[in-house]
């Protein structure tokens, strides 16, 4: 039996990139495409289901993943031209990032934010490269998602239960990826995202399996998500009706498998295109819905996709 592959552990910065590259409404269709599935195995979908998500390959998702794995997110942008080969290696390039990330303190450095002037000197006297410049420096940090600006004020989550909700999200999602599902995307065009729309969302995902059923939700830390002092419907309607709310841990939404749904959405319904009014943005999406949910394991349209598939 072999091993399952698996993109290595990626941390909230990294992951948080991958959903920018993901919701930018612009760049390489491919950089985006192998965004999404280092993404949906980052949150531990395996090689099968990413390959059904992304309508291609499992021997092609198996290359991103190992490709990201080897060469970071330099592996997710095509190379069209040759080059000079990397000044750096990869073993060198994580190590700089790593103690880029780290407090200064870590290292028993007498201040408490790093300079490019201070982080290049202290690479070099840690013996992890020979000798680099500072603007070198800003672009290699800035290549591994890493910028001057957040390197300054970079900080460890905040989330007093970040490992809690972390292992709680992987486990909901390991427990959907052995049980037989549907895998159909549901969707709520509203003018504005408030509490109240959000439980009317809610109340119609509950009405699609019976009662006695137990499912989970998980969702991002939005304020018409949560319940509050204030306002607990939230809270009260998930008890009554048999849901849990699974958070994502703060500044972490992208262990949410939502977000890479946002890919195919884009490509098909927003790009290229000009759309009159919302209404009729609207019902673009909505047919895509339909489409997408009717289609998901069509072997005849997963062949055309994979053989015109670019990434």
């Amino acid at each position: 039996m072999t091993e399952r592959l698996r993109v290595r552990e990626i941390d909230d910065d990294e992951g948080q990139r991958l959903v920018r590259i993901i919701r930018r409404g612009s760049g390489s269709v491919v950089t985006w495409r192998r965004a999404q599935m280092v993404l949906l195995s980052a949150q531990g979908m395996d090689v099968p289901a990413i390959a059904r998500v992304a309508f291609t390959s499992e021997d092609r998702v198996r290359d991103v993943i190992r490709n990201f794995n080897a060469d970071g997110f330099s592996s997710l942008y095509p190379k069209y031209k040759g080059g000079h080969p990397p000044k750096f290696t990869l073993a060198q390039r994580r190590e700089i990032k790593k103690i880029a990330k780290a407090k200064p303190a870590e290292h028993d450095l007498p201040f408490s934010t790093w300079s490019l002037a201070r982080l290049a000197d202290f690479l070099v006297a840690e013996g992890v490269v020979d000798d680099i410049s500072h603007e070198g420096l800003r672009v290699l940090l800035r290549a591994e998602g890493v910028t001057f600006q957040r390197l300054k004020t970079w900080k460890g989550s905040k989330d007093p239960r970040y490992a809690a909700k972390k292992a709680r999200v992987e486990q909901l999602y390991a427990i959907a990826d052995r049980e037989p599902g549907e895998d159909k995307l549901y969707g709520h065009i509203k003018p504005r995202k408030t509490r109240a729309r959000f439980l009317e969302f809610c109340r119609y995902l509950r009405s699609l399996y019976p009662a006695s059923v137990r499912i989970a939700i998980i969702c991002d830390n939005f304020s018409p998500h949560l319940s509050t002092r204030k306002d607990r419907r939230v809270g009260v309607w998930a008890t009554a009706a048999n849901v849990e709310i699974a958070y994502t841990p703060t500044n972490s939404s992208w262990l949410n498998r939502i977000e890479a749904q946002f890919t195919a959405l884009r490509y098909f319904t927003l790009d290229g295109t000009d759309h009159a009014t919302h209404k009729e943005q609207a019902s673009m999406i909505r047919r895509y819905i339909i489409w997408r949910n009717n289609h998901a394991y069509d072997e005849r349209l997963r062949r055309i996709v994979t053989k015109a598939n670019v990434a």
